[in-house]
């Protein structure tokens, strides 16, 4: 229960998943297919009586053969591959998995989506650490194989403000993992 724990907290959602004063108003929330973000997202919509959306372009990168393995295995069993992704995004590709181009295009797709959403969407996006991994420099301009120096721990809650100024969409982060001093009223 600990991940469901942080992931609450992250939302500021009482411990009995109900809306606090700190809740913000989500106009939609965004969920990954994958089965954790899919019941946090809906238990989230329920408290906050908001739309949930299931998109797969904010789905984790598909590990393939590595899925399922701890880090320290598969650092192992690929180590070459491992310390090329290091320097290079782009070498990543699991056996039959996804490559990193096609997952960073896949991703950018679901990003270049929202931007287009209306002013005054609230949205929440649950989604994945390898995801964050290509937002969060996208939003800061900066290249995307630094993107490892970014603390993107378990129930990570960032936010991202967008606004359209004369026709662009300009990205602004206000705060990147809120989960670790996220304050909630606890109390049933």
């Amino acid at each position: 229960e600990t991940g469901w724990d942080q992931m609450r907290r992250a939302a500021s959602l009482s411990k009995s998943n109900s809306a606090s004063q700190q809740t913000p108003n989500w106009t939609e929330i965004i969920s990954s297919p994958l089965k954790r973000c899919c019941k946090f997202a809906d238990r989230t919509a329920l408290a906050v009586n908001c739309l949930t959306t299931i998109d797969s372009q904010w789905q984790e990168i598909d590990y393939g053969d590595w899925d399922g393995m701890l880090v320290s295995e598969w650092r192992k069993v690929a180590a070459e591959q491992f310390k090329a992704f290091r320097k290079d995004l782009s070498a990543l590709a699991p056996p039959n998995g996804e490559d990193y181009l096609s997952f960073k295009t896949r991703v950018l797709g679901a990003w270049r989506k929202i931007a287009a959403k209306p002013d005054g969407s609230h949205l929440l996006i649950v989604t994945h650490g390898g995801v964050l991994r290509v937002i969060l420099p996208t939003v800061l301009g900066m290249p995307l194989n630094r993107s490892f120096p970014l603390h993107i721990p378990f129930a990570c809650f960032s936010r991202v403000h967008l606004e359209v100024i004369e026709g662009k969409t300009d990205a602004s982060l206000i705060f990147h993992n809120a989960c670790e001093y996220a304050k909630v009223n606890d109390q049933e």
